[in-house]
């Protein structure tokens, strides 16, 4: 089972046998879950009735996201606190069914869990390349599988613009026709993102969108170039490009480079604000969530005391719109950030260089934060120096056992657990180009990020274990294959195949 859950108990008696003649009863939307990944993993559609063997349901009772199973001979029954918890219970029901020489059967267990930490994501860079809306359902239907309740797409940045709006058109009009080595462009209009939100939304999962701001906005720029500085192209830019084989920016002129830094708004003119109102305003009435993302990253272009002054004047703006901002954990060195705002740590697992300390700055505000260290989350690093595809800037290549060995209330010192809202994986995507490529760098790893996020402390259970961890995902291969996701065959990993 991956996230593993809160407690389980072997029962000690005989399994439910899963034959063609079980019924699923209960609640239609979970059936309807459930039929799909027995089908997919077993080639069989199991019947709804109003009476089955298989009972799912819900009762209003418990934490928020939690779900108690229960299995014995005579049947399964998966009782929900919500409707969410009963999603996730029927996740973890089709983990536990196994082919054996005498069929196909369920164990006698009984299983009591709920998620650790309420904010559970995966971000999906669809600003270094572009994903069609079948491609970012995929990511969707994946993250699900693992619990996780969040999608962050990262709409923007230097490569391009990703989203239509009406108020500002020329964003996508100038600003989306490029990516990463020349590979084509492309956008989403307003009712790709509705669509890509609903359906994230059917399966318990809040859109996070992001504007990365003031920095990585060199598209952004050319569409509204008066509200934006010329390319600060410095040393480590330069140096950069020479690395990769890769033209410097040039203001005017779009960016296929993978350099960062470079860009930035001019953070004093009215104008800049009036497109963030109209930019911000636009996202906020077309996103359900609680949540606006306003990047702060790497503003290696902007004077810190400008930079200090966009983060208060953008994060009001969010405000003013009803949304909660959520910012890279560089924005709490801005004194004047809008309390409450939610930082999202990008450090090492070990910070370096003060970041924890901006990273803290959010709960000392009020708020908390999002980790996502670098060094073990981050999904588009290679898992060694062969891998086809992928970066090794964060501590070199991130192994399948790196990721998961870490204890998130242990990466910021003096950061309280109840100040963590949760954890997101990341896959930033100049290497990476198709659905393909984005299952090789996901998977196995995402689940360590989902177990980190759901499941209780490292090392509190004897499932939280790295040793535990390899032999529950060797057993989730056959399912991810019934359901066509091209994981990675880490050598780590004892899939059954090798064994």
């Amino acid at each position: 089972m991956i996230p593993a859950p809160a407690t389980v108990h072997s029962a000690g008696i005989d399994p439910f046998l899963l034959t063609s003649r079980a019924r699923i009863a209960g609640d239609p939307d979970a059936a309807s879950v459930l039929t799909h990944l027995l089908d997919a993993l077993l080639g069989e559609t199991f019947p709804i009735a109003d009476e089955g063997e298989i009972a799912l349901t819900v009762d209003g009772t418990g934490a928020a996201e939690s779900y108690r199973l229960s299995v014995d001979a005579a049947g399964v029954t998966v009782v929900g606190a919500d409707s969410a918890g009963l999603f996730y219970g029927v996740q973890t029901l089709a983990q536990l069914v196994e082919r054996t020489a005498d069929g196909v059967r369920i164990p006698a267990v009984r299983i009591d869990d709920a998620p650790r930490f309420p904010y559970r994501g995966v971000m999906l860079d669809v600003a270094r390349h572009c994903f069609d809306v079948p491609t970012v359902k995929a990511v969707i239907d994946r993250a699900a599988l693992l619990k996780l309740n969040h999608l962050h797409l990262h709409l923007t940045d230097d490569q391009g613009w990703r989203l239509h709006l009406d108020s500002r058109p020329e964003l996508t009009a100038r600003g989306a026709g490029t990516a990463v080595g020349g590979d084509p462009g492309g956008f989403y209009t307003k009712d790709d993102y509705r669509e890509i939100v609903a359906y994230a939304a059917s399966r318990h999962i809040t859109t996070v969108p992001e504007i990365d701001l003031p920095g990585h906005t060199h598209a952004l720029g050319l569409a509204y170039p008066d509200v934006a500085h010329d390319p600060v192209v410095t040393p480590d830019v330069l140096a950069h490009g020479e690395r990769a084989g890769e033209q410097p920016p040039r203001r005017g002129e779009p960016y296929e480079g993978t350099a960062v830094g470079f860009s930035s708004l001019r953070i004093h003119d009215d104008a800049t604000y009036d497109l963030l109102r109209d930019v911000l305003g636009e996202l906020a009435a077309l996103t359900p969530g609680p949540y606006l993302h306003i990047g702060g990253d790497e503003a290696h272009g902007t004077d810190p005391a400008d930079f200090a002054v966009f983060i208060e004047r953008a994060s009001a703006i969010v405000a003013e719109y009803g949304k909660t901002v959520v910012a890279w954990h560089e924005a709490g060195a801005a004194p004047g950030l809008a309390r409450g705002s939610v930082g999202q740590y990008w450090g090492f697992v070990v910070p370096l260089d003060g970041m924890d300390a901006k990273a803290r700055a959010f709960a000392d505000g009020g708020a908390r934060v999002i980790l996502s260290p670098a060094d073990a989350v981050y999904l588009d690093m290679k898992y060694d120096a062969e891998t086809r595809i992928g970066l090794e800037w964060a501590n070199g290549p991130t192994s399948v056992r790196r990721s998961y060995e870490w204890e998130p209330a242990e990466v910021i010192p003096g950061l309280p657990e109840s100040a963590i809202l949760g954890v997101e994986a990341p896959l930033w995507t100049e290497t990476v180009r198709t659905l393909a490529d984005i299952d090789e760098l996901a998977f196995p790893r995402l689940a360590s990020a989902a177990e980190a996020a759901w499941s209780p402390a490292t090392g509190s259970s004897e499932l939280r274990t790295w040793e535990s961890f390899r032999e529950r995902v060797a057993a989730q291969g056959e399912l991810w294959t019934a359901l066509g996701i091209a994981f990675h065959r880490s050598p780590e990993i004892p899939w059954p195949e090798s064994r």
